[in-house]
């Protein structure tokens, strides 16, 4: 099983969305986690996991993580070629490097070149941006290329991003 997690935020409160899937074509999530989180830490420029990593692990802590084969978050893994932890980082080292963790984000740090894949998805000249820890990084940005969806964004990371912003 794949687990897709996405967190949204409105000032102090924050949904977070879990989507799994069971194979990486898939057009259709099999089933959601939805959590709301009432506080959430205040964002920190150079430290934005300390916002978000509670949040995901409110879907974590929903989830037998045995039963999963990757989890896909919102955001990268490595921040820059040095090697600089991310929020997938983090979460990966949270959860006691149970389960690979693969960053897809939509913009790029400027000093992130060696450790991250661009991923043209569709007819899209803007790339998706994978990151990824505890599998390889070519094989993680060929997970995410053949997701379902014509479009830059895999049709069900667009889907689970509209849940998130949902009342």
């Amino acid at each position: 099983m794949i687990l897709a997690i996405d967190v949204h935020y409105k000032e102090t409160t924050a949904k977070a969305v879990g989507a799994f899937i069971q194979h990486w074509e898939d057009a259709v999530a099999q089933q959601y986690v939805i959590r709301y989180i009432n506080e959430v830490a205040a964002y920190v420029p150079g430290a934005f996991y300390k916002r978000e990593l509670p949040c995901i692990m409110e879907i974590c802590a929903a989830v037998d993580l045995s039963s999963l084969s990757f989890i896909i978050i919102d955001g990268f893994v490595v921040l820059d070629d040095s090697g600089k932890p991310g929020l997938g980082a983090y979460l990966y080292e949270s959860i006691q490097q149970q389960v690979p963790v693969i960053g897809v984000a939509k913009t790029n740090f400027h000093q992130n070149t060696q450790q991250v894949i661009p991923v043209l998805r569709g007819a899209s000249a803007n790339p998706l941006y994978v990151t990824a820890v505890g599998t390889d990084l070519q094989q993680a940005a060929e997970h995410i290329k053949t997701m379902h969806g014509e479009f830059r964004l895999p049709t069900v990371l667009k889907e689970m991003d509209r849940i998130t912003k949902e009342p």
